[in-house]
């Protein structure tokens, strides 16, 4: 028998000592474990040890496989080795790189002694992603709105309902795990045509495929249809996203209509939809594994995140069928641990009003954890209320001095005040906090260039970048340690060595062209400085920097009148940057 087989047999085994949670005639229910889930953004985050450290997964339920990244499995100094030859690790950012460790895993108290887990991808925001390998041996109903992942293990039900919590529902057919290669898969009607759709809720926003929304007709380009930026998963690469309006999407018994959906560039062979985390933030799901079922209500709010890169954000978002919006028993919290985690969902719903009024609570009953502040610092910060953030920040900090993430989030409120010193003091406890190949590190080297401590910027680009060598953020890094440098005047060689790598990942880039042309002009190239810059502006013609670029490039090279007009119209738009330039040595 495989070993991950064993480990899933000793996960199940150590679950089901607790009592039915549901009953009814012959069916029963029987819960069998619960795990906490803190929303964290749109991660879904759950605690867990490996071998003794501990730290936090995102609960992933389209990763057929659990995974730790490989800057985690540096930090615990975890041991790899070489994965199956038939092993390939593919998400919306395409395949990726893997080994494999065999760690100590505990669980909200159950513990697994040894277990695989894929090391590779990008970094998601914990330590890794937990998967279908264990989330499948079991039915799962996934709460994220009341703060909870429960294992269920289901007795003579048959095809009884199983959505115990409500007496109206929505249910869904879909494959079973096996046929289904460990995902949750179904079918539903996008504008009346059969679409695949996958429960992910590693997916942060719902997407669907290019190509499932050209065969229903919509496409890039087509009125109604906006640029959204872009996205990416556990690949290296990044897939361009749009948003578009779409008539109806029908998934079992719930129907909804007249949405505007992201859809992207996403590599994910048959699926042609992922219902990502605000799917699940907006539902309550219950994946019966047993009944190859899945059974849903709605708690209200927006269907679909749509708000990242949406330049229609502020739009009424979609609401579901009235006809699984019904009769939800989920209590009221009681404690500081359940009002904090519904606080932090309710911040993800952008309920900012019900997110601090949870929180507060939970600031009441435990005054002396630092997380509850800083939740409620982010939910205050989304409703544009600087001053009290930074106050629940100031103590945050105060009760977890030592907090990389809290110390990050107070540095970045400070950047508006005009304040290096007290930034780079954040900055400087952070790094220190931090491990060497911790994640956190890339925002360090952010904040750092930001405030012009372009030495300690260089240096955080330099350690992440060593740590993180498959990461689909690789190409911003690699830009923003040529830009920082740029900016410095200093190690212009290298500068342009990391420019020219970043567009090598991602060519034509506008911002990493604009990058190279600064090091061009600082270095002396003026025709390649000027090439670059017009590059750019074709497709922005409004950026100040390269215009104020270009025209210095073409004063060096005796085009006074073309240098002149471009200088003042980069200072119509920015009538500061001659300063700004100045004081970095750019201009004279």
């Amino acid at each position: 028998m495989p070993r991950s087989s064993v480990a899933t047999m000793v996960l199940i085994a150590s679950l089901c000592s607790a009592a039915p949670a549901f009953a009814a005639g012959k069916c029963t229910i029987g819960k069998i474990a619960e795990v906490p889930i803190t929303m964290s953004g749109l991660r879904p985050m759950i605690p867990a040890e490996i071998d003794g450290h501990k730290t936090m997964f995102v609960l992933d339920s389209g990763a057929f496989y659990s995974t730790i990244s490989p800057g985690t499995a540096a930090e615990f100094g975890l041991k790899t080795k070489a994965p199956p030859p038939q092993l390939h690790l593919v998400g919306v950012g395409g395949e990726a790189s893997t080994s494999v460790a065999t760690v100590r895993l505990d669980l909200a108290g159950i513990v697994i002694p040894r277990i695989e887990f894929i090391v590779g991808g990008s970094e998601v925001g914990g330590a890794g992603l937990l998967g279908q390998n264990i989330l499948s041996r079991a039915d799962v109903e996934y709460d994220l709105a009341g703060g909870m992942l429960r294992f269920f293990k289901p007795s003579d039900c048959g095809k009884e309902a199983l959505a115990y919590w409500a007496t109206s529902y929505s249910m869904m057919p879909i494959e079973s795990v096996t046929d289904a290669r460990y995902h949750t898969t179904g079918t539903a009607t996008l504008n009346g045509v059969k679409i695949r759709v996958a429960f992910d809720t590693g997916a942060y926003t719902s997407l669907l495929s290019r190509a499932a929304a050209a065969r229903v007709g919509v496409r890039p380009g087509d009125a109604g249809v906006v640029a959204a930026g872009q996205g990416r998963g556990l690949g290296r690469r990044t897939v361009p996203n749009w948003i578009g309006q779409f008539d109806s999407l029908k998934l079992g018994d719930e129907e909804i209509k007249k949405i505007r959906l992201r859809f992207g560039d996403m590599e994910l062979g048959e699926i042609d939809m992922l219902l990502g985390a605000d799917f699940f933030l907006s539902h309550r799901v219950y994946v019966a594994n047993s009944q190859h079922r899945v059974y849903f209500t709605y708690n209200g709010g927006p269907v679909f995140n749509l708000g990242m890169h949406d330049s229609h954000a502020a739009a009424p978002p979609p609401t579901a069928a009235a006809s699984s919006q019904t009769g939800d028993t989920r209590g009221e919290p009681t404690d500081a641990e359940a009002f904090g985690r519904r606080g932090a969902a309710r911040t993800s719903a952008r309920d900012y009003d019900g997110a601090i009024a949870d929180l507060t609570r939970a600031m009441a009953l435990a005054p002396t954890d630092g997380r509850f502040p800083y939740r409620r610092a982010q939910a205050h910060l989304a409703r544009h209320e600087p001053a009290l953030a930074r106050a629940d920040l100031d103590l945050a900090v105060k009760l977890a001095p030592n907090d990389v993430d809290v110390r990050i989030m107070r540095a970045g409120s400070h950047l508006g005040m005009h304040e290096p010193d007290v930034v780079a003091a954040d900055l400087d406890a952070a790094s220190q906090a931090a491990a060497p190949s911790a994640d956190q590190r890339l925002a360090l080297a952010e904040l750092y260039q930001r405030i012009d401590r372009f030495a300690p910027a260089v240096a955080q680009f330099d350690r992440w970048l060593a740590a993180h060598p498959d990461d689909s953020r690789k190409a911003e890094a690699l830009n923003g340690r040529c830009w920082t440098r740029a900016l410095w005047g200093q190690e212009l060689d290298r500068a342009l060595a990391d420019c020219n790598a970043a567009l090598k990942l991602r060519s034509g880039d506008p911002s990493f062209l604009d990058s190279r042309a600064l090091v061009q002009l600082r270095r002396g190239d003026n025709d390649h400085a000027v090439a670059d810059y017009d590059t750019v502006l074709k497709t922005q013609p409004r950026r100040a920097w390269a215009l104020y670029g270009r025209g210095l490039a073409r004063q060096r090279k005796g085009l006074k009148a073309e240098g002149d007009a471009d200088i003042a119209a980069a200072v119509a738009i920015d009538k500061e940057l001659p300063a700004r330039l100045k004081a970095l040595g750019v201009a004279p």
